[in-house]
């Protein structure tokens, strides 16, 4: 499986940006996909998870809930969005896709096998 992230860029606080996740090979049913991000000298950190058939969840960290929302792309199944509302400076970061295909805590970084390149989000105060 490759993962491909997209949908970065430079944006003020207050604003929104999507970003997608696509996936190439298969994907894992039941298992979760996730976004995790890494700002600058920090360590990464779990955003979002949804599993692949939409069963359960999503699950969000606590920075982030009421303003992101994870879904996947109903027409094009390999693939899943991130939308970022009301951003703030504090969600600059890298952003990656990760996939699994164990079961466990949709936070567990540890047992994703699959990440995708990162894409830079910028949010400008």
């Amino acid at each position: 499986v490759q993962l491909q992230a997209s949908g970065g860029g430079l944006v003020q606080a207050g604003g929104s940006l999507r970003l997608s996740c696509a996936a190439s090979g298969r994907t894992f049913g039941s298992y979760f996909v996730a976004w995790f991000r890494q700002a600058p000298g920090k360590e990464r950190e779990f955003v979002a998870a949804i599993r692949w058939n939409g069963a359960g969840g999503p699950y969000y960290a606590d920075s982030v809930k009421g303003r992101f929302a994870v879904a996947r792309d109903n027409a094009r199944r390999n693939t899943v969005h991130l939308q970022m509302n009301s951003l703030k400076p504090e969600d600059t970061a890298v952003y990656y896709c990760a996939a699994r295909n164990v079961p466990g805590a949709p936070t567990d970084e540890a047992v994703y096998a699959y990440w995708g390149q990162g894409t830079l989000v910028t949010v400008s105060s």
